[in-house]
């Protein structure tokens, strides 16, 4: 029996390796170091500052999340460094909420695996809970806030003037040539043998290549791949690791647990959902197969979004340590909130979207 856990689990990791790691991470840890080297941080903190408009600001963290990859432990350094450096409390928490939950790198891979609809329903719920996060984060510690926002005026902070704060043309064009070079195997190509994804990816990391060739120094180019470098090391043992459990769960796990629980779309069944992803632990990406091998099992799209959504964004290490960078009353409603927030848009988009 053991012998048929470990084959599950290697089964697993092999289907990961084969089909997944070219095509999608090597495109996604290229953006990601893309964003650390050429995104100057005072550009993050002229639309995130505390004296910003809260619209802007909410917006503005939600939609820079998409580009971050890290999981609910690694984004925390993230999200308090903006935080402490004059970031309000809403935006900090979006980014903290929305990096992990639902970046641009596990979209792409969950909408490989689980499809186009629930890569974009899990898109649109994300960001609408992130709204919802951040606005009650504001509201729950306004007091703290208006004291933030006396302080940061008083010594001048917020939205700045400084031209060093925008990002050049040039690295716009080659992150978004690194977007497009993610998203077109996967999108482009959604039936057909793997190798014809691997023609449209060579292409595109051909074209990225070659851009960045002619607009950056070879510093820059050196700087750029560090910093992907940094990503992999952090992130893929963790892919590889959390892959190859999910394999051996799949083997353990019998299915009529799994249907008896999270079977269907009920409010109880995407209350566990949600519950099992608040606690548990999963790397960036890796509850995309995890989710994929209970719904073979039989478990409902409705659970199976509260998964998505909850399982990388929340995790019982990342409840200590936000309360340890954050304070205690913060992790609190922090992780209350997502509680309810996932067990409600997983019973709404499974009796209502998936109707």
């Amino acid at each position: 029996m053991i012998a048929q856990w470990i084959l599950g689990g290697l089964q697993a990791l092999q289907d990961y390796v084969v089909y997944h790691v070219l095509t999608c991470l090597i495109p996604a840890f290229l953006l990601a170091g893309g964003m650390v080297s050429f995104v100057p941080k005072e550009a993050v903190l002229r639309y995130l500052g505390i004296a910003t408009h809260r619209v802007v600001t909410y917006i503005s963290a939600a939609f820079a999340s998409f580009f971050v990859a890290a999981c609910s432990c690694t984004v925390i350094p993230v999200s308090a460094g903006v935080y402490f450096a004059g970031a309000s409390i809403g935006a900090a928490f979006i980014i903290l909420w929305v990096a992990p939950a639902t970046n641009i790198l596990a979209l792409t891979y969950t909408g490989a695996i689980l499809g186009g609809d629930m890569a974009v329903v899990r898109v649109i719920s994300a960001f609408l809970m992130a709204l919802v996060v951040g606005t009650v984060m504001t509201i729950a510690f306004r007091r703290e806030e208006a004291q933030r926002l006396a302080e940061a005026q008083q010594a001048n902070l917020g939205i700045g003037s400084d031209p060093g704060a925008r990002v050049k043309r040039s690295d716009v064009v080659l992150l978004l040539l690194i977007v497009l070079d993610l998203l077109a195997p996967n999108y482009l190509i959604r039936t057909g043998p793997y190798w014809q994804k691997v023609v449209v990816w060579a292409v595109g990391m051909a074209v990225v290549a070659g851009y960045a060739w002619r607009t950056k120094t070879r510093e820059e180019i050196h700087h750029w791949l560090g910093e992907t470098w940094w990503f992999v090391r952090i992130i893929l043992p963790l892919l590889l690791v959390g892959v190859f459990i999910v394999g051996v769960i799949g083997a353990l796990l019998p299915e009529s647990l799994v249907q008896r629980l999270v079977g269907g779309n009920s409010l109880r069944a995407s209350f566990i959902a949600t519950l099992v992803g608040a606690i548990s632990y999963f790397a960036t990406m890796t509850e995309a197969p995890f989710v994929h091998k209970l719904m073979q099992m039989g478990m409902g799209k409705g659970p199976a979004l509260a998964l998505l959504l909850t399982g990388p964004g929340l995790s019982l290490p990342n409840w200590i340590a936000i309360a340890r960078v954050f304070g205690v009353r913060k992790s609190v409603v922090y992780v209350l909130t997502l509680v309810v927030l996932g067990t409600l848009v997983g019973w709404i988009a499974g009796n209502f979207v998936w109707k």
